[in-house]
């Protein structure tokens, strides 16, 4: 219990010391904030809410393909940056992502914000980031509610994932890309709502123990 108020206690000083400072630097111009995470989209069935009278039998792929996706979302702007693969998420597409960033000629320094999974901690990654100019903000370990591009993952899978079957790979991933494409430009609007700055706090939710 003691460990957990601790936890609470350390996402919520990193809220209030670095993150909201952080970002209001974001919104008077003075830096440019990007919020960093990757998705795992598997090739198969993603349930929704199914209501009927008789059994129903709803096709799906055998999960044994997935495709990747190394996203991050401007803070202010909304834009979200991506690269994509069907391998694997490491150190060197972390670095692919931040060359990516790097190049996009802002004239105000920039941050990214990004949790602590090894492949974006380690050393290759640091280095890459400092020889850019760019600032890495690791958040306090299992703190989803932090990163705003958690929630664009949650969207992506709502709106072109659940209770849908795709025939094969290609329609599964050029799902997935026009939903990302979409939010650019036709869903900006509830992406703004969807992605704003107001993070959830866990300080007065009542624990219980199992």
């Amino acid at each position: 219990m003691s460990g957990d108020k601790n936890k609470i206690n350390e996402q919520e000083e990193y809220r209030i010391e670095k993150l909201e400072p952080l970002l209001k630097e974001a919104c008077n111009g003075e830096k440019a904030v990007f919020f960093l995470d990757a998705a795992h989209f598997v090739y198969k069935s993603y349930l929704g809410y199914l209501w009927c009278f008789v059994r129903t039998f709803i096709c799906s792929p055998c999960g044994r393909k997935r495709f990747n996706v190394l996203g991050a979302v401007n803070a202010v702007t909304k834009e979200i940056i991506i690269l994509t693969n069907e391998t694997y998420i490491n150190s060197e597409t972390v670095c692919q992502m931040l060359f990516k960033l790097a190049s996009l000629g802002l004239n105000i320094p920039s941050s990214v914000v990004l949790d602590n999974a090894r492949y974006q901690r380690c050393r290759l990654v640091q280095d890459y980031a400092e020889d850019n100019g760019i600032q890495l903000c690791f958040l306090p370990s299992y703190s989803p509610q932090l990163n705003i591009i958690e929630r664009f993952w949650r969207y992506v899978k709502k709106e072109c994932l659940y209770s849908k079957y795709y025939e094969n790979f290609a329609n599964f991933k050029a799902a997935i890309s026009n939903c990302i494409d979409l939010a650019n430009t036709d869903k900006k609007e509830k992406l703004n709502s969807l992605l704003n700055l107001k993070f959830q706090s866990f300080r007065k939710v009542q624990i219980l123990t199992v």
